[in-house]
């Protein structure tokens, strides 16, 4: 098989792998949790280790930029995106069911504000880097 045919091959299969992801999450964006009512505690606590897990490689991904944070823009705004489009679903949540608990309006602050501000703080840093050196 030549390589450009397995190239084909592989973004075929990943975009046809991408079609659950990403139906789920803008259902779940879209309805929330009743996309998975009625739904089994057991159903509902995998899904909440799952995000958790999901969580949990981000924040990694994200201390995995601390040292030489002023070359891993592209790291740092792909991570910073995630976490954004995050907030606009929670967001989203609030308007269609109300204000949450302060921990999770905490966390809408840190999604739509902080983490923002830390994304044009590092352009900055990174761009004074290159011109300075």
């Amino acid at each position: 098989m030549s390589p450009r045919r397995e190239r084909t091959l592989l973004q075929a299969a990943v975009a046809v792998t991408c079609v659950v992801p990403l139906t789920a999450s803008l259902a779940g964006i879209a309805i929330g949790a009743a996309w998975l009512h009625p739904a089994p505690a057991t159903d509902m606590d995998s899904h909440f280790r799952y995000l958790s897990g999901l969580f949990l490689g981000l924040a990694i991904g994200f201390v995995s930029c601390i040292p030489g944070i002023e070359r891993k823009g592209g790291r740092f705004r792909l991570l910073g995106m995630m976490v954004v489009i995050g907030g606009f679903a929670r967001l989203w949540s609030l308007a269609a069911s109300g204000v949450p608990s302060a921990s999770h309006l905490s966390g809408l602050c840190i999604e739509l504000i902080l983490v923002p501000l830390l994304l044009g703080w590092q352009a900055r840093v990174s761009g004074r880097f290159r011109r300075d050196g």
